[in-house]
């Protein structure tokens, strides 16, 4: 088992990888944390004053409990994009870890088509998440669609698993010398 990256670590990965990593969190009410993680490249690489541009972000935010962390939204584009997925899980992981007393990660696989419902479900238990409940048109899962923002597959997942996983993906990634996003 490998050593459990740090936010620092994750930093000077990234760096290394000529990306920028950067963590925007709020904490506006006191209790509920907001979190955007986001990674970028300068456009010309050799020149640091380019303009940057976007490859990935995942917006969530936490509540301070174990389970309290609820990832929402996450987006990887471009080209030579492969790491970027698992660097933006690694560190969001890793803040939860080093920042809150989150140790438990929810997320709603959105069921927008058949096909990609079925990447995004395959895609976060590669991720360690494991399924809890449907979640539909019936009554019962009005309060929870509405917190979500659609229907889909609820499911869990343990940052230290999440983290652990992600940092295996992105030092296998290394090894093989990919550069293209393969998901």
């Amino acid at each position: 088992m490998i050593s459990l990256p740090t936010l620092t670590d994750l930093d000077g990965e990234a760096r290394r990888r000529s990306l920028l990593l950067r963590l925007q969190v709020r904490r506006p009410a006191g209790m509920v944390w907001t979190l955007r993680v986001g990674v970028a490249r300068h456009r010309v690489p050799a020149d640091p004053d380019s303009p940057l541009q976007l490859l990935g972000e995942l917006k969530g935010w936490a509540l301070p409990l174990a389970d309290g962390l609820r990832l929402d939204t996450m987006r990887v584009q471009g080209e030579d994009s492969i790491d970027v997925g698992s660097l933006i899980w690694a560190a969001t992981f890793a803040w939860a870890l080093e920042s809150t007393p989150c140790r438990r990660a929810s997320l709603l696989a959105i069921h927008d088509g058949e096909r990609q419902h079925r990447r995004l479900v395959r895609y976060f238990r590669r991720l360690g998440f494991t399924p809890v409940r449907e979640l539909g048109a019936g009554p019962a899962d009005l309060p929870a669609r509405l917190l979500w923002g659609g229907a889909g597959l609820l499911m869990h997942g343990d940052c230290v698993e999440g983290l652990h996983r992600s940092a295996l993906r992105l030092a296998a990634l290394e090894v093989r010398g990919q550069r293209r996003w393969s998901d």
